[in-house]
């Protein structure tokens, strides 16, 4: 859910860097330049004897057009070899004579010589991700095993034209870490670096209101058409899953499965939801140090202790400063009770040093958690890879118009009631967003948006027991409308079990071979981690 803590958002979607950068904002970001790349194997588009993304092809207002490889901020060896283009559409359907945009699309060759006629089309997180960067996450799951991989960047990303990202915000969040989290100074600032943001991309000429997920889905429907495809897969991670939700909704058309990984359902997307997440995947780590001897031995009531050290550092924060790779200085880092939510939404990627880190957090040293939260904020892929212009086109027009302060403040004392009101008004990876809102200035979308997806298209929904940013009982809500899904929960995973889990990836491609009847044998056996307890006294 993603692009986040001050003020650089989820993706309901951000991570410590443990795992492919930017997961857990919901930012998974890798690759610069691929080069040019035609007539590589793969399957043909049915019906045409030609491979998938060879041809172009016009469909409506919608235009594909082979051509080079989409940029990317770093490498990706998985684009070696894709054929690749760009999808030119309107920018606002309403005006279909007006402003165009294009789209950054690779087609990634299957794996076999003989693949299935109906690919797999990925779906990136955030809100604000580029999908083309993130090929080498798909590829490394085997999602390319027997069919050809589709990546698209969703509009304004960082492969599309225009891209709509604001590295004044992301750099503004990397010095955040020293100032209080929810001080009214740092909401002045952070609203502050969202306006320069907005009169930024004004200046480029963008519509803000024309980056939603209502549009985005439209462009996805607008692809399968011309490249040519009866039939897709799609398969969609952290905020891709509530575009999947919407896709599915508005074009099933040519759908032949859906799978949604960290399940983010439109109907209740937004802050207050957050809460309840960040409640489901910390009693998950929490539980399981409980039984684990060593570790409930070693950290006994961890879950107290996190509590406490939320209200005494909301009361009296703490200052530190260290070292952060690639920078020659020290960091000055304030730790406070909002900081220490938001650390520990993205440590679950990392859980087996979560009770290690609270406990020295706890005894005095608070460096190990400092080192981490400064690290991810400044980290070169936490700065100018993100579409604020998408992300707050989705926050403002999709979310922000259907919940209120009030709506967050009361879901966040239902999941911690011992929490200071201080904290519970800014919700986990989603700080200050109605003030971001109110400087974004779009309209909000059409009260549909939030309409409940119900659809009988097969549906691989799966969540993890450490996620604390979509927790697994939004992927059981977004399935009691979906007649034909299969659910399950990755114990000991955190957000986006796919990137993280081999079972989740097998079961993934058994949901694929037969999307009516998955084998899901492989989460008896999934072992949880074994905790830290610090060197031996």
């Amino acid at each position: 859910m993603g692009p986040t803590e001050a003020p650089r958002r989820p993706r309901a979607v951000r991570r410590l860097r443990a795992v492919p950068a930017g997961l857990a904002t919901g930012i998974l970001v890798t690759g610069l330049v691929a080069a040019p790349a035609h007539g590589a194997a793969g399957g043909p588009s049915p019906g045409s004897g030609t491979a998938i993304g060879t041809t172009p092809r016009t469909v409506g207002d919608a235009h594909y057009e082979p051509g080079p490889c989409p940029k990317t901020p770093d490498p990706v060896p998985a684009l070696k070899g894709a054929r690749c283009g760009t999808l030119t559409v309107p920018e606002n359907r309403a005006e279909p004579g007006g402003r165009k945009i294009s789209l950054g699309v690779a087609v990634v060759p299957a794996a076999t010589e003989r693949p299935k006629p109906d690919p797999v089309v990925w779906f990136a997180g955030g809100p604000g991700d580029d999908s083309v960067g993130e090929a080498q996450l798909a590829v490394d799951g085997g999602l390319n095993r027997d069919r050809d991989l589709i990546l698209m960047s969703q509009r304004s990303t960082y492969s599309a034209d225009p891209v709509l990202t604001c590295p004044n915000i992301d750099e503004f969040a990397a010095r955040s870490v020293g100032l209080v989290y929810d001080a009214p100074s740092t909401q002045r600032l952070h609203v502050d670096a969202t306006r320069t943001c907005r009169e930024q991309l004004i200046g480029r000429t963008a519509e803000l209101g024309a980056y939603d997920s209502t549009e985005s889905a439209t462009d996805y429907a607008d692809l399968r058409l011309a490249l040519g495809l009866p039939q897709w897969n799609v398969f969609g991670i952290s905020y891709g899953t509530d575009l999947a939700l919407i896709y599915m909704r508005d074009h099933p058309q040519g759908i032949r499965s859906v799978g949604i990984d960290g399940v983010l359902p439109p109907s209740t997307a937004g802050s207050a939801l957050t809460w309840s997440s960040a409640r489901q995947g910390f009693d998950g780590v929490f539980q399981a140090c409980a039984r684990q001897p060593a570790c409930d031995r070693r950290y006994p009531k961890l879950s107290a202790t996190f509590d406490h050290l939320v209200r005494q550092l909301e009361a009296k924060p703490v200052t530190t400063t260290v070292k952060v790779p690639g920078r020659a200085q020290p960091v000055k880092v304030v730790l406070d009770g909002g900081t220490l939510v938001n650390w520990m939404t993205s440590a679950t990627h990392v859980a087996a040093g979560v009770p290690r880190s609270l406990d020295e957090l706890a005894h005095g040293d608070p460096r190990r958690i400092a080192e981490q939260w400064a690290g991810a904020k400044f980290s070169p892929q936490a700065i100018g890879r993100v579409s604020h212009g998408l992300a707050y086109g989705v926050f403002c027009r999709e979310w922000v118009p259907f919940e209120s302060e009030a709506d967050t403040l009361r879901a966040g004392r239902a999941a911690f009631p011992s929490f200071p009101r201080s904290v519970l008004v800014n919700s986990p990876q989603l700080t200050f967003l109605h003030a971001d809102c109110d400087a974004w200035k779009v309209p909000a979308a059409p009260r549909s948006v939030r309409d409940v997806t119900r659809s009988a298209i097969p549906t691989l929904v799966l969540s993890g027991g450490f996620d604390a940013q979509t927790g697994a009982r939004s992927g059981e809500y977004a399935a009691r409308t979906l007649s034909r899904a299969t659910v399950v929960t990755i114990p000991y995973v955190a957000h986006v079990t796919f990137a993280a889990s081999p079972c989740a990836q097998e079961i993934t491609l058994s949901f694929l071979d037969d999307p009516t009847a998955p084998k899901t044998g492989c989460v008896s056996g999934v072992e949880p981690p074994t905790f830290d307890t610090g060197p031996r006294t």
